[in-house]
Order: structure tokens, then sequence, then C-alpha cells
């Protein structure tokens, strides 16, 4: 198997949950009500699996191991707007989770605020991962020699069994700093 294989993979999952999300939003746009709850577990799926994990191989290992290498200018010009859409991604949801913080506190203003940040990453992620499967992946597989395909995708395994680890390390931190 090649490194490819797992990051696409892991697109279908994103895709299959943006398209729950979108399903989720139309009735929150119909009903004008959020229920925190799919809101919170929408974010926390793209914080822990399409961020921290999806785009934390894509940035601390294929990358991190492309950028050795003498991509193409056009690879390189790729790779740099998939690590602005990252930030772009990561931004959003921060600004999702304050909306929703806004939301929850009674602000009802913030209910077309959630609404609209929500579409933007239901509509922005699969633009972003069709970037990735079809213009950058493929291309960049051939930068790597077998053994070092091999390597990557060892290096993938292990980053993602650290990551359940990570996030319930994290979960605790909150979770004991909450007021009994």
């Amino acid at each position: 198997m090649k490194p490819i294989g797992p990051l696409m993979w892991e697109h279908r999952l994103i895709e299959k949950m943006l398209t729950s999300l979108t399903k989720h939003i139309d009735k929150i746009e119909k009903t004008k009500k959020v229920n925190p709850l799919v809101i919170d577990m929408a974010v926390d799926f793209v914080k822990t699996y399409a961020d921290r994990t999806h785009h934390g191989k894509e940035e601390e290992i294929l990358f991190r191991d492309l950028a050795k290498k003498a991509l193409l200018p056009e690879l390189k010009k790729i790779m740099q707007e998939l690590l602005d859409e990252h930030v772009w991604g990561r931004k959003t949801t921060a600004a999702l989770v304050a909306a929703r913080n806004k939301y929850l506190l009674g602000d009802e203003s913030q209910l077309s605020v959630i609404i609209d940040l929500a579409r933007q990453l239901a509509n922005f992620y699969p633009r972003h991962i069709e970037k990735e499967d079809k213009h950058f992946f493929y291309p960049c597989q051939e930068y790597f020699t077998k053994e070092e395909q091999a390597k990557m995708l060892a290096e993938f395994w292990e980053f993602d069994r650290k990551m359940i680890h990570e996030k319930y390390n994290k979960v605790f931190a909150e979770y004991d700093q909450l007021s009994i």
C-alpha cells in the first residue's frame, strides 16, 4: 500500500461527515434552533479527525518529507495552498465554536453565523479533498522510493496510534478544570 491510501480513506469519511453536517444545517435553518450537540460533534470531528489526525499526517509527515525533495514549482504551489487551507479550516472551526458559545449564552444573532460557518466548512472540504486527491497525492508519490513510501506508511500508523492518547489526555485536562 502507498501512503496516499490511508489519506484517501480518511477523505471518504470526512466527505460522509460533511454530507451529514449539511443535512443538520439544513434542519437548523428550517427550525431556527441549534442542537449544541450537533455542532459539538461536528467540531470534534473536524478538529480531531480532519485536522489533527488527517492534516497532522499531511503536515508533519508527507509535507515535511516533500519539502526535502526538488518538487516541480506547481506542486510546491499546491502544497502551500493546502497548508493555507488547513489554517483557514482551523480558523473557521474556531469561529464556529465561538459562535456556538455565544448562541448558548443567549445571543440569538449567532444562529445565522453558525449556519454560515458550518456551510463554509461543508463547502470547503470537498474542494480541498479534490485538490489533494486529483492534483497532489498521485504526482507527489512519484518523488518517493518504495522504501521511503513504506517508512512513511509506518510513520502514519504510528501517528494514528498516538492520536487516541493525545486526544484523551486533552479531554482529561479539560475535564479536570471543570468546576465541581
